[in-house]
């Protein structure tokens, strides 16, 4: 009875393991995409789709982590994300993935490693796709798209002498200044025992066959080249049919800010993970396999600006994000959260307000889901600051109307934010004359704007009288009417930074000193000076 007892507890227990170890094989993401707010509208929304993919039928591919690259930046910014990128493949292939490490140009010095032969082996298969062994320069549903950056110089940052000294370095360490690279990071560990070395697209394919591997996470450098473009990059596992996706906080893009769209680096990064997200494939997190928070790196200092943009009178989705490319694409990470066209009592993607510093606001009475309005309670009620324009005034009122079932509203947002009292406008047509507010011309948001050739294109909105906590900035006046303050700051009832401007028209956005005032307004708001 005794032993028959325990033969029964020993298969219990290897069940048990069996079962732990199938678990600990699954990983629960969450892959962003881009849908369009319209079909060819041009506006794109991040959105998230929950999946969870199991390690025994994914691969890695670690792309050209270089041990050195011919841009000092770039190898600066490699070398500090290797440690985190070695923590994701260590946890990876411990759940049972397959880790194929693809330094191109390399393969001479991994000539003798168990890793490369182990990839020598793997006989090729026959179903390998038409071209698998070339660049992929395009897609073709990149071609509905623009292609965001200017990379024709080939990408460099680098300060000219810094960089200068750098090729000086190199060639004298006897390595070709222009392409140094031997070997792949030592701080990316390689298993000879599970792990390939390869750089050729057909045994890559023929590696992902063999294994069984369906779904593949790209993840290193250069994003807007290597990345995407190698034979076993992304645009080649997209077309044809791996279920692809690119680890965006562990990859970095060759883009120089002196080149369009004249941005930061990191900006320029993020500009070609949005092309990736809306043509190629979705995108990940390393967290999503080691937990704690995304990698940033450390000279990645923008603060956060998310757009909110949800109206139909004055075209804001299109003059917001141009505002945003052109004025804060140097020192802000931006992001856009769109209407839904086909439905306007939704906003997708809003989710990215729950790291934002600033809410950008453009909404014209509109009633969102619980869920939706929760989260831009949450940003305001914490304190966050807002910068509102135009009908971000009643953004979330109905005037007096039902709300609809389902969907809520915040018929006080103006006075409860902004300390604001709209209440009407005047017609349309008399252009609306600009002064400096008493006492308000020293005042930071006005540092720089040309109030003397500042004029309010759109009707002039009746918001008088304003709270107590609110400091006019600008007043405006048309003929036989009251003068109306147009810009103010507000200490709202939340403890927040808040600035407003009933500017916002199309016509407004066409004048320097009023991108101007919008983009000191950001600034204020975020930096409290």
């Amino acid at each position: 009875m005794l032993k028959q007892a325990l033969r029964v507890a020993g298969v219990v227990l290897l069940l048990v393991a069996g079962l732990t170890e199938a678990a600990e094989s699954k990983v629960n993401l969450k892959l962003r995409t881009r849908i369009e707010s319209k079909p060819d509208s041009g506006r794109f929304n991040a959105v998230t789709k929950d999946e969870t993919w199991d390690a025994n039928e994914t691969a890695f591919i670690v792309c050209d982590m270089w041990d050195l690259h011919h841009c000092l930046n770039a190898v600066k910014r490699g070398t500090e994300m290797a440690p985190r990128m070695n923590e994701v493949l260590k946890n990876a292939r411990e759940r049972g993935a397959v880790i194929i490490h693809a330094p191109s140009s390399c393969m001479e010095t991994y000539k003798d490693h168990p890793a490369r032969k182990r990839a020598q082996a793997v006989a090729k298969v026959d179903n390998l796709p038409q071209e698998i062994g070339k660049w992929c320069y395009k897609i073709p549903a990149e071609e509905r798209g623009q292609y965001p950056i200017d990379q024709t110089d080939g990408g460099e940052d680098d300060d000219p002498a810094e960089h200068a000294a750098w090729a000086k370095k190199l060639a004298d360490m006897g390595r070709n200044p222009r392409a140094p690279w031997k070997s792949q990071m030592d701080a990316l560990e390689i298993d000879g025992t599970k792990d390939f070395i390869s750089d050729n697209g057909e045994e890559i394919w023929s590696i992902l066959e063999r294994n069984s591997r369906k779904n593949v996470v790209l993840l290193g450098v250069h994003t807007n080249m290597c990345v995407l473009g190698r034979p076993f990059g992304l645009r080649q596992m997209a077309k044809n049919c791996k279920h692809v996706v690119l680890m965006r906080d562990l990859t970095d893009t060759m883009y120089n800010p002196e080149r369009k769209p004249f941005v930061s680096h990191f900006t320029g990064t993020d500009l070609i993970i949005e092309h990736i997200e809306k043509w190629v494939c979705p995108t990940i997190t390393s967290d999503q396999f080691i937990g704690g928070k995304p990698n940033v790196f450390k000279d990645d200092k923008r603060p956060h600006v998310v757009a909110v943009i949800l109206e139909k009178e004055y075209l804001t989705n299109e003059t917001l994000p141009a505002f945003a490319l052109s004025q804060l694409g140097k020192h802000y990470r931006v992001s856009t959260v769109f209407g839904d066209e086909a439905n306007w009592n939704n906003l997708p993607g809003i989710e990215q307000l729950e790291t934002a510093d600033v809410l950008l606001l453009s909404v014209r009475r509109q009633v969102l889901p619980p869920t939706q309005m929760a989260i831009i309670r949450k940003h305001i009620e914490g304190g966050k600051p807002v910068v509102g324009i135009r009908t971000a005034s009643h953004a979330f009122g109905l005037r007096g109307a039902k709300t609809p079932e389902g969907l809520v509203a915040w018929e006080t947002f103006d006075a409860d934010v902004f300390g604001g009292n709209y209440s009407n406008h005047h017609g349309v047509g008399p252009k609306v004359s600009i002064a400096v507010a008493e006492g308000a011309a020293s005042h930071a948001i006005l540092k720089g704007v040309d109030v003397a050739n500042l004029q309010g294109i759109g009707s002039l909105y009746v918001v008088s009288p304003l709270a107590k906590t609110a400091q006019p900035l600008l007043h405006g006046t048309i003929p036989g009417k009251d003068t109306e303050p147009i810009a103010w700051v507000n200490q709202n009832k939340f403890g927040g930074r808040s600035f407003y401007t009933s500017l916002g028209h199309v016509g407004d956005f066409e004048q320097p000193a009023f991108q101007k005032l919008l983009a000191n307004a950001i600034d204020w708001a975020v930096s409290g000076k």
